[in-house]
């Protein structure tokens, strides 16, 4: 399966980074989170999820909710207070993506498997 979806990324990739918008905070329960738009990533995430269709997960599968996530597994309190001091401060921003990151969920962390850049 990594063989066929680095593949799959790899092609892809051949197109222009996608342009995305910071949007502000979302709020994740027990932690936080920088909220993102971008269509051209929903779209990317649709055409993978077609080519790798039987392979996802439930999670893979749900809605995509574009983020970034700053702080996780706290306490209400601790993540209601963060986000009360950086609401204040943030100004939505526009960038593009550099390319995909591909990782594998090990024993509690995030392991890179490979970085795969746009180069359209």
């Amino acid at each position: 399966m990594e063989e066929e979806l680095v593949q799959v990324l790899k092609d892809l990739s051949a197109s222009p980074p996608p342009s995305a918008r910071m949007t502000g905070l979302m709020k994740l329960g027990h932690g936080t989170a920088l909220a993102l738009e971008s269509p051209e990533v929903v779209e990317l995430h649709g055409v993978i999820a077609e080519r790798m269709h039987g392979l996802l997960t439930h999670q893979d599968a749900r809605p995509l909710r574009l983020h970034i996530t700053i702080q996780n597994k706290v306490t209400g309190e601790a993540a209601r207070a963060l986000q009360a001091e950086l609401a204040p401060q943030l100004q939505p921003f526009a960038f593009r993506f550099r390319g995909f990151g591909l990782y594998a969920w090990e024993d509690g962390l995030w392991r890179e498997i490979r970085t795969i850049p746009f180069r359209g």
